[in-house]
């Protein structure tokens, strides 16, 4: 059994094998936008648990996750080519929500912050104010 490093260095290198060949080998149009979030192999290397996620977001779920099943040989076939391991691992894709939950926390964060701070265009926000150009610089500042 390999250890935890060595580990984590196939995931990475599987990641990074796997995300050049969705970018620049596979042409289908069901894989536009995809992209891979994270890799983790089992640690006998038999299954690679492979999380995507697209652009678009969760509405193209089942269209990404049938087309990569369906190259998966191929995907498997680029990764033993660029990896040296005995047996190289079948893929398992899954879905992967984080970055939609992400983008749907950061749309929160922003929504309370405008609630809370509404701007106002006679009040100047001091915490933010830039120097000017006309402003000197004391080497004592640092």
């Amino acid at each position: 059994m390999p250890s935890q490093l060595r580990l984590k260095r196939i995931n990475d290198r599987i990641k990074e094998i796997l995300s050049l060949v969705l970018l620049a080998k596979i042409d289908d149009p069901r894989l536009s936008g995809v992209m891979v979030t994270d890799v983790k192999v089992d640690r006998e290397l038999d299954y690679a648990n492979i999380y995507v996620s697209a652009l678009e977001g969760q509405s193209r779920t089942e269209e990404v996750l049938d087309a990569l099943k369906h190259a998966s040989g191929f995907l498997r076939y680029e990764i033993s080519q660029e990896i040296d391991l005995r047996v190289t691992p079948r893929l398992r894709f899954f879905w992967d929500p984080t970055p939609e939950k992400a983008a749907r926390i950061d749309s929160l964060l922003l929504e309370w912050q405008r609630e809370d701070h509404p701007e106002d265009p006679d009040q100047e926000d001091d915490e933010f104010e830039l120097m000017d150009e006309s402003d000197d610089i004391d080497e004592e500042d640092f």
